[in-house]
């Protein structure tokens, strides 16, 4: 029953955006390394940008954005919070990097924009 309720209650809890904001598709032209670059077309490409794909322990597949400053000083993993997605994000990250000199890495939870998954929600009680 937990199971339930905590799907149930994660659908009322977190809204990700319907439809997702953005898609995820390869780039024309192919990357050397044999697979292609993942690219998003709906926000601006950039050469300091990876879009990656990323699987988790549970075998969901989660959408990642790892945004490269070109002396960077540290790497920031952002979490974003609910009822966004990476599409809504990426300016964000992009000026993140760019003010604050570093890398920024900020992903999509499952469930959330491209990422594929149920959400869930995870809660004690006392």
């Amino acid at each position: 029953m937990g199971g339930v309720t905590s799907s149930i209650a994660a659908k009322f809890a977190f809204f990700p955006p319907q439809p997702p904001s953005y898609t995820v598709v390869a780039a024309e032209g192919g990357a050397d390394s044999g697979s292609p670059r993942l690219v998003i077309p709906e926000v601006p490409m950039k050469d300091n940008v990876d879009v990656l794909r990323l699987r988790t322990r549970r075998g969901n597949e989660i959408v990642a954005v790892y945004i490269k400053y070109h002396r960077p000083t540290s790497t920031m993993l952002y979490s974003h919070g609910n009822a966004a997605d990476l599409g809504q994000m990426f300016e964000l990250f992009v000026e993140l990097s760019n003010r604050l000199r570093l890398n920024v890495m900020g992903y999509d939870y499952s469930g959330y924009g491209q990422s594929t998954g149920k959400l869930y929600l995870y809660y004690t009680t006392f």
